[in-house]
């Protein structure tokens, strides 16, 4: 059963209104599509209230390299009103850090670990931080995710040489 547009627009109404002096922006997209911008210090409570109040689904968090910053998105499906909101946090790129959301949202754990590899984000108190795609040797402060990230390939073997 999908939502009235009505309603769903009255739902996100509902969620700005909450999120109160979180909210630094809010861009809606469509009817069912809404962008909120907060402060990175807002993210652990913006994300408790979408969870635990709304009933909201963590569908994906994704982190962007831009030139403002690193983008962090967490994008909240209410599934009972057919609509997306998007949490949207930007940090610096010298030391981004954020709260982590993984203890009282588990589905947000492997998400901020493939975060912290690739983008260099830290998650202040996050369960389990270790690396989940990249090797346990990867060089610290090597992320791939980030512009300008540049690889040198492994040196070929020597013709001479036999593997």
């Amino acid at each position: 059963m999908k939502a009235v547009a009505g309603n769903t627009v009255l739902t996100i109404d509902r969620i700005i209104r909450d999120l109160g002096e979180q909210v630094l922006e809010s861009v809606r997209k469509s009817e069912r599509r809404v962008f909120v911008e907060i402060a990175p210090e807002s993210v652990k409570e913006a994300s408790r209230l979408m969870f635990e109040k709304m009933g909201a689904r963590l569908q994906i968090a994704t982190g962007i390299d831009t030139p403002a910053g690193i983008e962090v998105l967490y994008h909240w499906a209410l599934d009972t009103e057919d609509c997306v909101v998007t949490l949207r946090a930007l940090l610096p790129h010298r030391a981004p850090a954020l709260d982590s959301i993984a203890l009282m949202c588990p589905a947000a754990e492997w998400i901020e670990r493939e975060m912290w590899e690739l983008l260099g984000i830290e998650f202040r108190g996050h369960p389990d931080m270790r690396h989940l795609l990249l090797d346990d040797g990867w060089p610290e402060g090597d992320y791939p995710l980030r512009k300008g990230y540049s690889r040198q390939p492994a040196e070929p073997p020597d013709k001479d040489e036999s593997p």
